[in-house]
This record gives C-alpha cells, sequence and structure tokens, in this order.
C-alpha cells in the first residue's frame, strides 16, 4: 500500500472545512468531514471503485487539517471519476457511546455517490477485523457540469397536485415493461408518456438514496428476500446504484438528473420518500460503515444508562438524533443539495414524527430542524409531507408541527375504505374527510392542502387486493404471515382473491372506480400507488417491502387487459384538474353563488337530510356550487347493497348532466368533456354500491 502511493503524484494541502463532503475544483478536490470524539481521520484513494487496495492514504494532521471539529484537506491532481473512503480512529466504548474502529473503511455521508460491488455486510459487522477488500467506495463526483436546458423545479401548486406514488425499480422492472434499462432511472423515462396520459402531476418515488440491496434477509422456496422498498439508507446525497446504467463511473448524479429534467418537461413534478429517521447501521449488532464509525455519540440516539444501547423508535434498530446541530445541518443541507442540485420539487418524510423528537427522545413542541426546514428560503416553494407517525406510537396527523408541512391523512383512509366496504354509520367521519379535515386542521390554521389524502400506499394492499381479500396473504415473505397489519378494512366482494365469477369481477372494477371518484373529489391532496389504475395485485400481500419479484412490479400487460380501468382513471383525474371545485385552496364557508347554491351542501336519499345520526345510513349526498362561473357539481355515493333513488337539488339557470356513474360499463361509466347525456327529473336511481358525479351546465 505505501509503495502505491509513493509513485502516485498528489499534494496534499491544508483544506478547508466546509462545504462538507469532497468537492472537485480544477485543480483537484477538497474533503471536510465532521467527527467531534475521533482521534484520528485517514483518507483512502482509489483510481477505481473496485480497487482491493487505495493508491494513496492521506492521515489528516490534527494540527494542519482540522479546524474546530471538522477534519479537512486539499488534495491537489485529484480528478472527478477517481474513489475514496475513511478510516477513523478513536475510542471503542460502546457503553460510553463511542464505536471507533479504525480497522473499518466508512462512506462520507456527504458523498453524492458510492459503489459497493466489493460489499459484504458481514464483514463491517466484526469489531476489529478489517474489511477494506469489502467495503464500499464513495465517488468523487463533479456536480457542476450538467446542461439543464433551463430546467426548474415546477412550483405547482399543492392544491392542484395528484400524486402517484411509485418504486423506481418495480415501475419497470418487469419482462413486460419493454424498456431497454429495466428497474432504472432511464427506464422510467421511457414511460413518461404513459404517466403524461394518465394525468398524474407528480410522481413520488419511494427511497432513491443509497440503500443496501444486497443483504439476504431469508430465503424463502430457494428465492432470496431482501430489502425491496430502500427504507434503510446508506447515503443520503447519492442516488441508489442499483437505479443506475452506469454507476461504476460515477454516473449516479447525471442518471437522476436526467429522470427529473425528463419528467419537468412532462409537466410531472418529483417528490422523494426520504427517510432520516433511521440508518441502515441498525442496533449494536449492526454494521459499522459510516456514523456508527464517525462519531456514533453525535448521530444517534444512544439508552442513557448504557449507551451500547439505541433508541428504536422507528421499528428499525435505532433512530438519528435529528434535532442535535450536527445532523440537524446534514439533513438541511441534505434537502438543499437535492433541490438545488438535483432540482426535486419535494419530499415526503417517513415516520416523520421522529424529527419531532429533541436530544432527549422526547416530543418538542418546536423541533428545530421541522422549523428550520419550514422557514428556509431555498426549500421555501419546496413540498414538504410527513407520514405523521412513528414506531413507538408518536401519532401526530392533525398536530404535526409547523404550518406547510402536509400529512399522510390516515384517518381519511380508514374512513373511506370502512364507507366503501358498506359499514353504517361512516357518513359524518366521511363528510369531514372529503370536506378536507377541517375536523383535524381548520382550527391550527390550516388548509386542505395540510391533507394528503390517500386510499392505498406502498405499505398495505392495492387497491385491486383491497376488493379482493379479507385478509393478508404474506406468506411468500417467509415470516409465517405475522408480518404486515391484520385491520387493513378490506372486503373482497364475496371470494377470497382471484375468481373467475363475472358477478363478483363486475362488483370489484365497481368499487375500485368508487375508491378514484370519492379520492379525486376530495378536498385536500389526492395519492394513489402505482398500477391501481389498471387493477396491479399483489397477490394478497399487504406488505410486500422484500418482494423484488413479480409480486411488487408494474405489469405492462394490465395496461391493455384492464384499459377500460386506465381509461376511467385517466378522465377521472381530468375531471379533477379540469374543476376546481374540487380541490380549493381553503375552507368551506357557506357562500351562495348566483344558482342559489351554497359552497357546500350534504345530503342522504332526500336533499339536506344526509343523516348524520343515523346508524344505519351507507349513503351521502353534497352538492359543491361553483364560483366564478365554474361549474356547479352534485355527488351521489350509495354505498348500501340495494339500488337508492336519491333527489337532486334544483338549480336556477342551468340544466344537471351527467359526467359519472360507475355502475355503467366503460365508456358510460366516465363521460369525455362535452359529451355528458342531461338528467331529466328531480330524482336519480343510484345502483347499489356505487357512486354518480352530475355538472351543471
Amino acid at each position: 500500500m505505501i509503495a502505491a502511493a509513493s509513485k502516485t503524484n498528489y499534494t496534499v494541502e491544508q483544506g478547508r472545512q466546509h462545504p462538507l463532503g469532497a468537492t472537485p475544483d480544477q485543480d483537484g478536490v477538497n474533503f471536510s468531514i465532521f467527527s467531534e470524539n475521533a482521534t484520528g481521520v485517514e483518507l483512502l484513494i482509489f483510481d477505481t471503485h473496485d480497487d482491493p487496495e487505495p493508491v494513496k492514504v492521506i492521515p489528516f494532521d490534527p494540527t494542519v487539517n482540522k479546524t474546530f471539529h471538522f477534519w479537512h484537506a486539499y488534495v491537489r491532481g485529484l480528478k472527478p471519476g477517481m474513489h475514496y473512503a475513511y478510516r477513523f480512529d478513536g475510542e471503542f466504548n460502546p457503553s460510553q457511546g463511542h464505536r471507533f474502529d479504525k480497522t473499518k473503511v466508512l462512506l462520507d455521508p456527504y458523498a453524492k455517490g458510492n459503489n459497493k460491488n466489493l460489499w459484504k455486510r458481514g464483514d463491517a459487522c466484526l469489531h476489529g477485523v478489517d474489511n477494506l477488500k469489502t467495503s464500499m467506495r464513495c465517488a468523487i463526483i463533479d456536480t457542476s457540469n450538467y446542461d439543464w436546458e433551463g430546467d426548474q423545479p415546477l412550483n405547482r401548486l399543492m392544491s392542484e397536485s395528484v400524486i402517484y406514488e411509485m418504486h423506481v425499480g418495480g415501475f419497470t422492472k418487469s419482462p413486460t415493461s419493454g424498456v431497454k434499462h429495466p428497474g432504472t432511472f432511464a427506464g422510467i423515462i421511457e414511460k413518461i408518456p404513459y404517466l403524461k396520459e394518465l394525468g398524474v402531476t407528480a410522481v413520488e418515488l419511494l427511497p432513491i438514496f443509497e440503500f443496501d440491496d444486497t443483504e439476504v434477509l431469508r430465503t424463502v422456496n430457494g428465492k432470496p428476500m431482501r430489502n425491496y422498498w430502500g427504507y434503510s439508507t446508506m447515503g443520503y446525497f447519492a442516488p441508489h446504484p442499483s437505479y443506475c446504467v452506469n454507476p461504476e463511473s460515477g454516473d449516479h448524479v447525471r442518471e437522476f438528473r436526467d429522470l427529473v429534467k425528463a419528467l419537468h418537461q412532462a409537466g410531472i413534478e418529483v417528490i422523494l420518500d426520504v427517510v432520516f429517521n433511521h440508518t441502515d447501521e441498525g442496533n449494536h449488532q449492526g454494521p459499522v460503515f459510516s456514523f456508527k464509525g464517525i462519531d456514533n455519540k453525535i448521530y444517534y440516539y444512544l439508552v442513557p444508562g448504557d449507551k451500547q444501547y439505541y433508541y428504536d423508535y422507528t421499528g428499525c434498530g435505532n433512530t438519528f438524533n435529528c434535532n442535535h446541530p450536527v445532523p440537524e445541518k446534514l439533513i438541511l443541507d441534505c434537502l438543499r443539495y437535492w433541490v438545488e442540485e438535483m432540482h426535486v420539487d419535494g419530499f415526503r418524510f417517513d415516520e416523520g414524527s421522529v424529527l419531532a423528537r429533541g436530544e432527549d427522545g422526547s416530543p418538542v413542541e418546536h423541533p428545530p430542524v421541522i422549523w428550520a426546514i419550514e422557514l428556509d428560503d431555498i426549500l421555501a416553494d419546496s413540498k414538504v409531507i410527513a407520514e405523521a407517525w412513528d414506531a413507538a406510537g408518536l401519532y401526530q396527523v392533525g398536530y404535526f408541527p409547523g404550518y406547510r408541512w402536509a400529512e399522510w391523512n390516515g384517518r381519511y383512509r380508514d374512513a373511506i375504505r370502512s364507507f366503501v366496504k358498506g359499514e353504517p354509520g361512516k357518513v359524518g367521519e366521511v363528510a369531514s374527510r372529503i370536506a378536507g379535515s377541517s375536523d383535524l386542521y381548520g382550527n391550527r390554521g390550516h388548509l386542505p392542502v395540510n391533507s394528503v389524502n390517500f386510499i392505498t400506499a406502498h405499505d398495505g394492499f392495492t387497491l385491486n387486493d383491497l376488493v379482493s381479500y379479507n385478509y393478508k396473504h404474506n406468506e411468500a415473505n417467509g415470516e409465517g404471515n405475522n408480518d404486515g397489519i391484520s385491520d387493513n378494512l378490506s372486503w373482497n366482494c364475496g371470494v377470497e382473491g382471484d375468481t373467475n365469477d363475472p358477478e363478483i369481477n363486475q362488483l370489484r372494477s365497481r368499487q375500485i372506480k368508487n375508491f378514484a371518484t370519492i379520492l379525486m373529489l376530495s378536498q385536500g391532496v389526492p395519492m394513489f400507488v402505482m398500477g391501481d389504475e389498471i387493477r396491479r395485485t399483489q397477490q394478497g400481500n399487504n406488505n410486500a417491502y422484500c418482494q423484488d419479484s413479480e409480486i411488487s412490479w408494474f405489469d405492462w400487460s394490465l395496461v391493455e387487459k384492464n384499459a377500460d380501468m386506465f381509461r376511467f382513471w385517466k378522465w377521472i383525474i381530468d375531471f379533477r384538474l379540469r374543476n376546481p371545485t374540487v380541490h380549493r385552496p381553503r375552507y368551506f364557508t357557506g357562500v351562495v353563488n348566483f344558482c342559489g347554491l351554497p359552497d357546500i351542501s350534504w345530503h342522504g336519499t332526500k336533499l339536506n337530510s344526509p343523516g348524520w345520526n343515523d346508524p344505519e345510513s351507507r349513503c351521502l349526498g353534497f352538492t359543491l356550487g361553483g364560483l366564478d362561473e365554474q361549474v356547479d357539481i352534485h355527488v351521489m355515493m350509495n354505498g348500501y347493497w340495494e339500488s337508492l333513488e336519491f333527489d337532486i337539488p334544483p338549480i336556477i339557470g342551468r340544466d344537471w348532466y351527467r359526467s359519472v356513474d360507475t355502475a355503467l360499463p366503460s365508456p358510460q361509466d366516465i363521460v369525455e368533456p362535452g359529451k355528458e347525456p342531461q338528467i331529466s327529473g328531480s330524482t336519480y336511481l343510484v345502483t347499489g354500491r356505487s357512486v354518480v358525479v352530475l355538472i351543471s351546465k
């Protein structure tokens, strides 16, 4: 190692403490990394991603290459495309929170791209055992040389958004996708015409920060189970190499930028699902590949009485110390990087309530990191969405700190599932959810856009499975069907799983359309998961976190097979985007329009009699009075299994036309704009388990 280094013509200079990470310029690269408790730092330089030995080892002189707790050096002659890593020395005393191990090769938390071709996770778990030959490498990447062609974040109003939750790999990994590079950022680019036709305004990508997809969790029937979803981050600034075509050459940044630019050209925003609540280093038995070896005591919540153990508020082994100033800086630097350098439009924060915990782990009223994100000028136009709970019982739906933070509204999901399933006595809560959940958000000065409405997400049943299974079927995961939640508020329509019964299949299709219609007519921000629009199934698996297989992949043959369902989703999304009445930026006030209709009024089968206190009620109607020449909308929802006659409200100077009737066959189930048939009479017979939407002209 020493001989190889002596042949390399690099000049090591003092360097500077900011910015953190590896920052190249025309003459070399500046390196900076933070550690308060380390006693020594070495920088390892590699010519290529899979060099077994470094070509140069640079020890940092603490009298020259350290400012306060920032270790830094400038290496003249280094170029982008080369690779690097670190070793840290210091006290190994787990009971006091210190886990320094100079035998471990560590990733820079600020690396813009990593490669793990040599990576063996088990070697990183063994204290005192050198893992140089099986460690990861950070790529030196120049982020300044890219032609954005004038691209910028789109800054679409939150109230005008329709979010499509997508797994980057799963969207095109199936052989049915027909793309050149399946399972990659490039693969999505080939499918942008599909997304554009569907009409979604944003894709919310499951984690694309680097995670470990090499670890075999278990083997089931000869198939290895691995981390598929990606909710265990290894590198916060680094696109996941498995989603890249050429990660070995350091193309991580360029390939992700190509995707963002292409989506923006199609008018589609990019929201990233980010995981700052924990890291992939796990508990006290987990590997040491970054934060643990850099300064464990700073970056994690440790048990005060015995700091060898980690507080686990996340269910994943450790919890990131989000509100310590240094981890807080990393989070802010990370978000700013993805906005400024990668042009993303927003973020969804996994187990976001962890960010509300102070340094002692207790919830705090004004968590610094949440308010820093809230008030940051660079992030001011970025969408911020919280999963407003964590695994330790902190549930903050309706109470998440900050003003502009939107929340995954789990109460919306449960209410709408119950109603469409046919449970009685739910109409009051359903009305609150459809109207934007003012009972949750209004009293705090929030707005309908604080509620992200969803019925399905990656975690749980797909929409097809929600109407096809009463019970979870997770046997393929190899955990004895004990994983995943058991209470799904689902209904199989009479038969568990696949069936050839045409009546049951017709009912299931209608139920999916009912869900889609209610979701798109609700105030707030709608989100649904990839494939719901073509009846993608996971075969009853409601926890497919380890299924990098056909169970999770998007089956592109369903696009043609279920073209009628795709058509319905396409036009119901179009209906929402064309009619501001269903995505108002503020709550209803009772104002009456020139047709004599209030901005919202509620009904049962009889006008103005919604049956709030009827424990057997299974039907609900509402009328939205359009303002400023907007159309009026009348909705009749029958959750009962028999047809019911609904009253239609009188309207001054206009007539009612049918836009949607989920009980009718395609293409009558949703009518294209301008082709709506006029409705005569003062009532409408609504088929059991169906939704009807009328518009005024």
